[in-house]
């Protein structure tokens, strides 16, 4: 866990005119005596991930765009039957990307020729069941996919996890202030403002692209681990010091 450094503002207020301006730029007004200490904190907490989501696919090649573009349905006819028949519901399923394009040959001081079209067919399929999803993607590399990306874990419903973090954030400052303090020979009185500097659910690193073929076989499994994610929520809190 980081925390950027607090920075402590002494602000001695020798007239009442400063109470009147700050309270004009929207401070709120202080003691004579007051030092102002400005902290921010970090707090983390760790939630195993509840979801997956992959892309899945279908690349085909054949002299004419019909004909790549029929093969490639036909195709991917059977990997969404094999994603409803693995239990996916249909609002888990959805179309990330359909594409068709020619496929060149270059020769040299020659203008390209087309030597036929490659067309590509891919959906976004989320598992509620990690545990399960492994042996999806070995289903769906049994019936045609030859692309797949992914997995990509997260917190389904992240709010309580992100409420743990601010208050977890919140402790924290209160902490560091008290430090500061103390080493100041002065005490914490009060929080004057708490502002949430932003929130990050864990950015977790993007595991590398899975390329199968659908000629492939194994008696092995798939594996999709969830392992642990932070979440992480970040304050800026002010507080008075006497």
């Amino acid at each position: 866990m980081r925390y950027p450094i607090a920075t402590l503002a002494a602000a001695a207020l020798a007239s009442a005119a400063f109470p009147a301006a700050a309270q004009n730029a929207g401070e709120v007004p202080l003691l004579p005596d007051a030092t102002v200490l400005d902290v921010v904190a970090t707090g983390e907490v760790t939630r195993v991930p509840d979801i997956a989501a992959i892309r899945a696919g279908v690349v085909t090649q054949s002299a004419t765009a019909a004909a790549a573009l029929t093969e490639n349905a036909a195709r991917m006819e059977r990997i969404v039957a094999a994603l409803r028949a693995a239990g996916i519901a249909s609002r888990d399923i959805t179309t990330a990307n359909v594409g068709l394009a020619p496929q060149y040959r270059y020769g040299e001081n020659q203008p390209p020729v087309i030597t036929g079209y490659q067309a590509t067919n891919t959906v976004s399929v989320k598992f509620r069941e990690i545990a399960k999803s492994g042996g999806v993607l070995d289903a769906l590399v049994k019936a045609g996919a030859n692309q797949i990306d992914g997995p990509q874990v997260s917190i389904d419903k992240p709010g309580a996890a992100l409420d743990a973090a601010r208050v977890e954030a919140v402790k924290q400052a209160q902490a560091r202030a008290a430090l500061y303090a103390q080493a100041a020979g002065m005490r914490v009185d009060r929080i004057v403002k708490i502002e949430e500097a932003g929130e990050n659910r864990g950015n977790m690193p993007r595991p590398p692209v899975m390329y199968a073929r659908a000629e492939m076989s194994s008696d092995a499994q798939t594996q999709v681990l969830p392992g642990e994610t932070t979440v992480s929520a970040t304050v800026n809190v002010r507080f008075l010091l006497k």
